[in-house]
């Protein structure tokens, strides 16, 4: 049985992989999650898999090697998905020190213990051993309002907020690795993702919530940043084909080709509420673009970002299944469908960050 140690896998990404996986694979594979726990961290994502005999959650945080040392000694890993990550921009320009360590030294430490327990006296490592360290699109920085450019694996980093280049930092830890010891990795670079359990800092479970509440959908700037969007079940798929088909040593991008500007996101989440919502909920009043309202732009907010997922579509053969306009049906009926747990996310803690970001603007 081969074992997979998934860092972050209580986040939204993480969750909705070791999902995918064990739909696929059930009984035949085992799943160590190790997870800090943070506000972007919910074992509620996990609640129905909490149970099998194949799957342990180990609370642990990647920065902590002697925790990360020991989980490889008692546990015979095969692969390594690292999914870990302070991953929200805001945040990063509030603390960037707190992406640093997190991102940087929590990916140093996840190689130095993988690369301790899977090397030979000799230098190489044991077959089948991989380390996959899933990144972003935000590492090669903005592109022109053009339609017609796209970010290639050659393309050169450029990032602009302490959360990408806390990310282009562990990405360039694991390219290191891979040219220094011929370490066995894979780096993926994903565009923005959407779907079930993502935490409502994040552009569309924000703006379905605060709709049905009747609260204000704040927009940054002018509303035309243009974001490139991924169902995350697609991003799940792909995770797992370049760990079982990509070339070691190798980038894959994975993109889902559906850009989308950031006001247009907004209007399609109003519109889909109004279609999906029945016409006797009392939520329907609230659903209202009377709502917008346009905010004080991010600072170094990235124009553009498009991914051309070319090289995994030729070499292993991944292609995006869910088209945007299923997708966000499928995202705003899930979370319809989850007050609960929405609901528990967006109380203590959560609100007063909210508040804090959004309220005075």
């Amino acid at each position: 049985m081969r074992t997979y140690l998934v860092t972050g896998g209580a986040g939204f990404i993480g969750s909705n992989y070791i999902h995918y996986m064990f739909r696929k694979y059930g009984d035949e594979i085992r799943i160590i999650n190790v997870d800090k726990l943070t506000y972007a961290g919910n074992l509620e994502n996990l609640r129905d898999i909490e149970d099998r005999d194949n799957y342990t959650f180990i609370r642990a945080d990647i920065t902590d090697k002697d925790a990360i040392a020991a989980i490889f000694e008692k546990n015979d890993i095969d692969r390594v998905v690292h999914f870990a990550a302070e991953s929200h921009v805001d945040r990063s320009i509030e603390t960037p020190e707190v992406f640093v360590h997190t991102n940087v030294l929590g990916t140093a430490v996840m190689l130095n213990c993988a690369k301790a327990a899977w090397e030979l006296p000799d230098g190489t490592f044991k077959e089948g051993k991989k380390f996959l360290h899933v990144s972003t699109d935000e590492v090669y920085g903005s592109l022109p309002d053009d339609g017609t450019s796209y970010f290639y694996e050659t393309t050169p980093y450029d990032p602009h907020s302490p959360y990408s280049a806390s990310k282009a930092g562990s990405d360039f830890l694991v390219k290191a690795y891979m040219d220094t010891y011929r370490f066995p990795a894979n780096i993926t670079n994903t565009s923005n993702n959407y779907g079930p359990y993502q935490f409502p800092e994040k552009l569309i479970p924000l703006l379905i919530n605060n709709a049905l509440n009747g609260r204000e959908l704040p927009v940054y700037g002018d509303g035309k940043n243009i974001r490139d969007w991924i169902y995350v079940d697609d991003h799940a798929k792909g995770i797992d084909m370049v760990q079982e088909q990509g070339e070691l040593f190798e980038t894959y991008n994975i993109g889902g080709h559906n850009e989308k500007r950031n006001i247009e996101i907004v209007n399609l989440v109003l519109d889909t509420l109004l279609e999906i919502l029945p016409e006797e909920d009392p939520r329907r009043k609230h659903v209202s673009k009377d709502l917008i309202k346009y905010v004080t732009d991010r600072k170094g907010h990235d124009r553009r970002y498009a991914i051309a997922p070319d090289k995994i579509r030729e070499k292993i053969g991944w292609e995006p299944e869910t088209k945007f306009e299923d997708g966000i049906k499928k995202t705003i009926r899930w979370y319809l469908e989850h007050e609960e747990w929405l609901e528990n996310l967006t109380s203590g803690a959560y609100q007063e960050y909210y508040e804090k970001m959004y309220g005075g603007r």
